[in-house]
């Protein structure tokens, strides 16, 4: 399976809900590096780096989010793959 590289900007009510912590245990889960950060126009972004398959899992559950969440839409850029995190964290 070819390796990914995905960057989500997630719009609606996505901080101050846990949509961070979820999105790093949901990208842990799927075995996914990179990270997760608030933008200040109030949405979140993620950058995720991993298989297809998993990439496509992640982007869906970012789609409604935690349960506190609640998500308007979200926009999909795929990039070239790098390899170069380890981890997948949380940019404060």
């Amino acid at each position: 399976m070819a390796q990914k590289r995905v960057v989500l900007i997630v719009r609606g009510r996505v901080q101050g809900v846990f949509f961070r912590a979820a999105a790093q245990r949901e990208a842990r889960r799927l075995g996914i590096t990179g990270w997760v950060k608030n933008r200040n126009d109030g949405s979140v972004e993620l950058l995720a780096e991993g298989e297809e398959d998993s990439i496509k899992e992640l982007t869906g559950w970012a789609n409604h989010g935690p349960s506190a969440a609640r998500v308007d839409g979200v926009d999909v850029r795929w990039r070239g793959y790098t390899g170069e995190f380890a981890e997948f964290s949380i940019v404060e």
